[in-house]
């Protein structure tokens, strides 16, 4: 198994965004989780969905949509494990 930091990001308060990151092994999988770097106690800060395209017959793209669960800015770290 390798893991590693793919991107970090930011949302506002109540915020959706989209990010992409593209060119991986379709034969690999990988799963992607979001760590918020911000803290804050007492709830969930973001939750996320990973959506996924064959980009070629070799290499995938992720598409990963991140939403600030909070009413307060929140960063995150973008996070992967590529478990084979």
């Amino acid at each position: 198994m390798y893991t590693n930091v793919q991107f970090t990001g930011s949302l506002a308060a109540q915020q959706t965004k989209r990010w992409f990151t593209f060119g991986w092994s379709a034969a690999s999988h990988v799963v992607w989780y979001m760590v918020p770097t911000s803290p804050q106690v007492g709830s969930p800060q973001i939750e996320w969905d990973v959506a996924v395209e064959r980009a070629d017959g070799n290499r995938c793209t992720y598409w990963i949509t991140v939403k600030n669960l909070t009413a307060q800015a929140v960063t995150f770290e973008g996070r992967y494990a590529v478990l084979n």
